[in-house]
C-alpha cells in the first residue's frame, strides 16, 4: 500500500513521508505537496528509494 503522510510539528514545520513506493516514484507522488508546503530544507532517503521498479513488480507477483 502506498501512503503519503504530512506531519506538522508544533512549531509549524512540516515533513512529508512516503511509504510503499520504490525508486523515485515517491518524489513524483509527493511533488505537489512539497510545492504547496514550500522549499525543502532537507531530504532523507529510505531504503525503498534505492529499490528498482523490477523489485517492486517481483514483490507484487509473489503477493498474488
Amino acid at each position: 500500500m502506498r501512503i503519503i503522510q504530512v506531519l506538522v510539528a508544533s512549531d509549524g514545520s512540516t515533513r512529508v513521508e512516503t511509504t510503499g513506493f520504490s525508486g523515485s516514484s515517491c518524489r513524483q507522488a509527493s511533488e505537489f505537496l512539497e510545492h504547496a508546503l514550500g522549499d525543502r530544507q532537507s531530504e532523507r532517503l529510505k531504503a525503498e528509494f534505492h529499490q528498482t521498479a523490477s523489485n517492486d513488480v517481483n514483490q507484487q507477483a509473489r503477493q498474488q
